[in-house]
């Protein structure tokens, strides 16, 4: 009986199958917020970056490019770093804070090959990488001195200490501010300690900046941590302490903002602090009349002259964010942007108005600690760097971003001609990728809609695009739809009739000015679908609009990928599967044979959502369906269905070139199998699932979207929420 249960037992834990696949960055370049930039003390060319939800990355000069450190990782909390710290002696060793917010988990991470593989101590203190305050920092630092003693000034629970290499902590007692203690509603935080500051120069002596209310903003310790007093001084109470960094002299340089920010900083200052005279002095860059103040947050000391410092603003919208430095120690201060040129060649999307800015919140600045010319800064799209930062003339810029992909990705297609991968993506709007690895010319534009909620191709005229989208504001100011003929090279705007994109009865804007109404296309192009909040169809690019008749608002809608004349939608509302057989003028309940009774689990729930409802390209009436973790299909436009078999439980699926031979498409699936989540194909219907990620390439499994490619059998696109799109082909397959 026992042999029997541990016979069973065996059977029931075993893995699925797998295969191997070969993972690469569809090129962007960039693209999202990487609050921090370090560079290290022990080594020449070697830098690390932190962001705020795409983990970090390690800077390797003799490869030129920039290597994701956690690409393993299983745990989504983990992608957000709160703080990096390379050694300043070993340029081997290297830590991070990790945590994406207050309700997730937190560790701290110890690497002795420079992130290649990890040591993982989960904490007890929350933190925030991808939460307001997360530009504050650095807030994990090393004793120079006695390099197995680690402090980290956490956001909620005050100063915490190791003394074995990060294996475990306590929390610092003598500390003056016990934390505000987690907070008790969501999105929301507290900016905490904002920094942890080492004098190398002076044994013993760190700095702790605070940035919760109270009388005090600055501490101070003169024997390693064990006592501590506030530092009296420094500008007025609102303004709080953000960065901070100092030189070889021992005085400390400090930026200021009204708020933790990015967001929401209205106002700063810039000081220094001599901790051996105990005095204090304002060294704030000049404003001029009429400009919209902002605050500062980076800040950096040369390590070669003390008296050469920078500092960066953020939230200063007019004229525009820059970096100022200084020569003498903020006697005086140059305006960097003023003297700048930034060239984009490798990442031209950054030429949004036809010449990119200086940047937006640059919350982390650094200048080389080997190279005085070599600086960089960050910003919410990309890092710069330049060569140029202590020559006089003019100071040129240029991405510092082969091998970072920190974006976040809503949708994507593959279309069955034209670009092999049209993208929507957040914040950036999105991209046509004609080749996955060069950045593209330029993001979707007119209308340039910040999220792109929704893409769909005429299956049988694939250069035939539509998209829906929204802008940052709760209304979209024009419109939120768009269609292409090109294949998404060039768009243009769909206007619905006024009357459409009037706010509801109770006061709340119409689903097309928020970006809710995704839009379909026939599969000759000719007939687009919108689900506004009447749904309405146009057959001549929105000339005109016609009301749908039979369709209920939210249903998400798809068109056969080759009759014209046939929609479906799932009515989950009221567990039917509908159907147009007029081209879109009209829907009416398909037989759905064999689909459950309820259909609640293939509602597309908010405007990001996949729609679960996939047509099979180059097949008439071929469709397949998501419910409840279950995929079912039908060959005779809805009117039967079969379950797969397969033990996967499906969050997102996609359909891919058939496997030759194969009478059925590729089918790739985000899912779990026998317990482990991660990548799947099947290439019998959904029978037999076999998984093609490894432990190497998980990106904190945040997945959330994944499509096969229609042309290229075993070519799969996953769109990551913060590592950008990946794509995967197989190893010794043979295609």
């Amino acid at each position: 009986m026992l042999l029997a249960s541990l016979i069973a037992l065996s059977v029931n834990v075993l893995a699925a199958p797998t295969l191997p696949y070969a993972w690469r960055n569809v090129t962007v370049g960039g693209g999202g917020f990487a609050p921090g930039i370090v560079f290290s003390r022990a080594e020449r060319g070697l830098a690390y970056l932190r962001t705020d939800m795409g983990g970090a990355y390690r800077w390797d000069a003799a490869g030129g490019r920039w290597v994701p450190l956690q690409d393993d990782v299983a745990e989504a909390s983990y992608m957000g770093v709160e703080s990096v710290a390379p050694d300043p002696v070993d340029a081997d060793l290297v830590y991070l804070a990790v945590g994406m917010g207050a309700r997730g988990p937190s560790a701290i991470l110890r690497s002795s090959d420079r992130g290649t593989h990890w040591r993982t101590t989960p904490v007890p203190f929350a933190m925030g990488g991808n939460e307001d305050g997360r530009g504050l920092g650095e807030r994990l630092a090393i004793d120079p001195d006695a390099r197995a003693t680690l402090f980290f000034g956490s956001r909620h629970d005050g100063l915490w200490r190791s003394d074995d290499s990060a294996a475990t902590w306590h929390k610092v007692a003598a500390f003056p501010l016990a934390g505000l203690g987690r907070p008790d509603r969501p999105r929301t935080t507290h900016g905490g300690l904002s920094f942890v500051l080492f004098d190398p120069a002076h044994r013993g002596r760190m700095f702790v900046g605070s940035t919760d209310p109270g009388e005090h903003h600055l501490f101070r310790s003169d024997d390693g941590g064990a006592t501590w007093r506030a530092v009296s001084g420094g500008p007025r109470a609102a303004l709080l302490p953000v960065k901070a960094a100092v030189g070889g002299d021992g005085v400390v340089t400090l930026s200021y903002s009204d708020a933790i920010g990015p967001n929401g900083v209205k106002d700063g200052a810039v000081w220094r602090y001599d901790p051996d005279a105990g005095t204090w002095r304002d060294l704030t860059p000049p404003r001029a009349a009429g400009e919209v103040p902002g605050g500062f947050f980076g800040v950096a000391v040369s390590a070669q002259d003390p008296r050469v410092i920078a500092v960066s603003t953020v939230n200063r919208y007019q004229p525009v964010d820059t970096v100022w430095r200084s020569t003498d120690a903020g006697a005086h201060w140059d305006e960097l942007w003023r003297r700048s040129t930034r060239d984009v060649g490798v990442t031209p999307f950054l030429d949004f108005d036809g010449r990119a800015n200086f940047g937006h919140w640059i919350a982390g600045l650094a200048i080389d600690p080997f190279d005085p010319a070599h600086a960089a800064y960050v910003t919410g799209a990309t890092v710069y760097a330049t060569d140029d930062f202590s020559r006089p003339g003019t100071m040129r810029w240029r991405p510092w971003t082969r091998g970072i992909e920190q974006t976040a990705i809503i949708t994507l297609v593959s279309p069955t001609g034209g670009a092999p991968l049209v993208s929507g993506f957040g914040d950036l709007g999105g991209f046509r990728h004609a080749d996955l690895t060069r950045s593209p010319a330029h993001v979707h534009r007119t209308p340039f809609l910040t999220n792109t909620n929704s893409l769909d191709y005429a299956g049988a005229a694939p250069l035939v695009l539509v998209r829906s989208g929204n802008t940052h504001k709760p209304v979209v100011p024009d419109t939120s739809l768009a269609w292409s003929q090109d294949g998404g090279e060039v768009w243009a705007p769909l206007r619905l009739p006024a009357s459409e994109t009037i706010p509801r009865a109770d006061g709340t804007p119409a689903r097309a000015q928020t970006g809710s109404a995704a839009i379909t296309v026939s599969a000759d192009g000719a007939t687009f679908l919108v689900e506004s909040d009447r749904p309405l169809l146009t057959r001549d690019r929105g000339a005109t609009w016609r009301a749908v008749a039979g369709l209920p608002v939210g249903a998400r809608v798809t068109a056969d990928k080759v009759d014209p004349m046939r929609f479906y939608a799932v009515d989950a509302g009221r567990g039917r599967l509908l159907r147009s057989d007029d081209g879109g003028a009209s829907f009416a309940p398909a037989a759905g044979q064999g689909l459950p009774a309820d259909l609640s689990g293939a509602r597309a729930v908010g405007r990001e959502a996949a729609n679960p409802l996939v047509a099979v390209p180059g097949r008439a009436g071929a469709l397949w369906l998501l419910a409840a973790g279950t995929l079912y299909h039908s060959e005779d436009a809805g009117e039967h269905w079969t379950r797969a078999d397969g033990a996967a439980r499906i969050d997102r699926y996609g359909l891919g070139k058939a496997a030759p031979g194969s009478i059925w498409p590729a089918l790739y699936a985000i899912a779990t199998v026998d317990g482990t989540r991660g990548i799947y194909r099947s290439t019998d219907g959904g029978a037999r699932w076999i998984q093609i990620n490894d432990a190497a390439h998980r990106w904190g499994l945040r997945l959330r979207v994944i499509s096969g490619d229609p042309r290229r059998y075993g070519r799969v696109y996953v769109g990551t929420d913060g590592r950008g799109i990946m794509y995967g082909d197989p190893k010794g397959e043979g295609e």
